[in-house]
């Protein structure tokens, strides 16, 4: 018995060898493909490209094309679409001229469609390669557009990949210490990209956790150990732009009309201020923007710089009565074209730092050919390193006042968007009302800031320093409006004020005669409620209107309310 019980546990034990053997060789087969695998994966690139890749500023935006890339000799075109896509997000065809109109930071190009030619800031230029139309689609050559987009490209035939580099981003080189692989990915198991060699130059995007992103000089994204990349070196730094004003926007209008001379402010500072607006240029009944400068305006600009305040002299319309006017050089390349002209000349010859864009009353059909207007008045100014401020009416008024401007756009393009919270009933009004009320005020804003979409860093709320005094007669019908200055507003002493906290400010009415006045407080104490505002929502700071209706201190005052609250 006992020698059958010990067969059977011999027989017992070859059988668990054998299967322990099994499992050996088993895991062993794993091991052996495991690291076959992966040797396999090292040396294979498994992202061949099938169609040509586009990559920006170390990005694959490839997923993001309208229309596949075109190659003709070897030059690559992108569509207009697609330049619309990653540049120029306001690319426009002019049908009249036959032009493609883009812009892009300093530069303005006017590209004609059917010539080698273009004009770029005002200047002709001839082009060695030409617009392609293919397939209803506009392909515009890069090599015609780096010097206006900022960029140098290497469309790289190899591995099918068009590679773009703005020249105001930062880049870094390096050289390769060891031949590897770049990885998709930093997992442990992951495809091949590419391979490069001992001293191979590549461009680091980024570190992180003992890997490096970079490219390759076959313009392949990916990742490679980074104790195998040496002598880091930033060949391009960043440029930044500088802003002009430094903390709040305090401007102050300083109008007169077109009959007047600029005034003499020699013996007057204004404390805090550190931008005024007077009114230089406008338009007249022909559409040609006329100056009202001479000795009187030059003595001024001396006297603003030396006392530190920024010159930004308002450009208006008002003076061209008909509506039409303003409307015939909108919507005319050539015209938009000459007026830019005549404000850049204007610009260099009194050695101004940027202008105040005051167009008003223009039609609702023109919205987006004033913004066109604005879109290609900007880089122009940006070049010669001027500040364009943009005036815009609160959101839904009238069709001429209020929806004639795309508050978007004009965010986005301008320095500054000036919000005029003021005239919430004005001289249009047959009914009496607060000139500007807390409540309109910051529902305007909320609008700029929420369904108009533009930057609390872009906007300027402009105050008045005035008010009106409403009269009404013994049916309640408004006679009369008179528009007051606030230094000149005199209430009777014996007449009770009453805050209204809805408007935050005070409300005046008593009987004159047969007469009934009405009037809705400007003074300090409701600015101060308005200047609130700005801190309250980090706004781009404050706009008077106008200088010489203010109190005496009342600089002082905003100053302080401004940069204290």
């Amino acid at each position: 018995m006992k020698s059958n019980k010990q067969k059977i546990n011999n027989e017992n034990n070859k059988g668990k060898n054998k299967s322990i053997k099994k499992v050996i060789i088993i895991l062993l087969w794993i091991i052996i493909a495991f690291f076959a695998l992966l040797k396999i994966n090292d040396f294979i690139i498994l992202d061949k490209n099938k169609k040509i890749n586009l990559v920006i500023n170390n990005k694959n935006v490839t997923s993001n094309l309208k229309y596949n890339i075109l190659i003709e000799n070897n030059e690559p075109y992108l569509s207009k679409q697609d330049l619309k896509n990653f540049f120029d997000k306001y690319i426009y065809e002019d049908d009249n001229y036959n032009k493609i109109i883009t812009t892009y930071d300093t530069k303005v190009a006017a590209i004609s469609l059917d010539e080698k030619e273009m004009k770029v800031n005002g200047s002709s230029k001839k082009m060695s390669l030409s617009i392609i139309k293919k397939d209803n689609t506009i392909y515009i050559p890069l090599e015609e557009l780096k010097d206006i987009y900022g960029i140098e490209f290497d469309y790289i035939e190899k591995t099918k990949v068009l590679v773009i580099d703005s020249i105001t981003r930062e880049q870094k080189k390096a050289i390769v210490s060891n031949t590897t692989s770049v990885k998709s990915s930093t997992k442990f198991i992951s495809k091949t990209i590419d391979r490069i060699k001992k001293g191979d130059y590549i461009i680091v995007i980024s570190e992180n956790k003992g890997y490096t992103k970079i490219r390759t000089k076959n313009g392949k994204i990916g990742y490679i150990k980074s104790k195998k990349v040496a002598n880091i070196v930033t060949v391009r730094e960043n440029i930044e732009e500088e802003k002009q004003i430094e903390g709040k926007v305090n401007l102050a209008w300083d109008y007169y009309s077109i009959y007047a001379s600029a005034p003499d402010r020699s013996d007057e500072s204004m404390e805090g201020v550190n931008v005024v607006s007077p009114a230089f240029f406008y338009l007249n009944d022909d559409g040609i923007l006329k100056e009202n400068i001479g000795n009187d305006g030059i003595n001024y600009i001396n006297w603003a710089h030396d006392n530190g305040y920024k010159v930004w002299p308002m450009v208006q319309n008002s003076e061209a009565k008909d509506i039409n006017v303003t409307s015939g050089i909108m919507n005319d390349y050539k015209k938009r074209e000459k007026l830019i002209e005549d404000i850049v000349n204007y610009c260099i010859k009194y050695k101004l730092d940027g202008i105040n864009m005051d167009f008003e009353n223009m039609k609702q059909e023109d919205k987006d050919m004033y913004s066109r207007f604005i879109i290609e008045l900007v880089p122009r100014l940006k070049e010669i390193g001027m500040v364009v401020s943009v005036d815009v009416t609160a959101p839904d008024g009238s069709e001429t006042w209020s929806l004639c401007f795309d508050r978007t756009v004009l965010g986005d393009v301008a320095d500054y968007i000036v919000f005029m919270a003021y005239d919430e009933y004005g001289n249009s009004s047959n009914k009496a009302g607060t000139t500007a009320g807390y409540d309109w005020v910051e529902l305007g804003l909320n609008k700029f800031l929420g369904q108009e979409n533009v930057d609390s860093d872009k906007i300027i709320l402009a105050i008045p320093l005035y008010t009106r005094i409403w009269v009404e007669d013994g049916n309640g019908k408004v006679i009369s409006k008179n528009a007051v200055s606030i230094k000149n507003l005199s209430i009777p002493d014996n007449v009770q004020k009453n805050w209204d906290d809805k408007l935050k400010q005070y409300y005046v009415e008593y009987k004159d005669g047969s007469y009934t006045k009405k009037i809705w407080v400007e003074d300090e104490k409701s600015l101060e409620e308005k200047i609130s505002l700005i801190t309250k929502n980090k706004l781009a700071g404050v706009a008077s209107w106008e200088i010489g209706m203010e109190k005496d201190g009342f600089w002082e005052f905003l100053n302080n309310k401004l940069n204290n609250q």
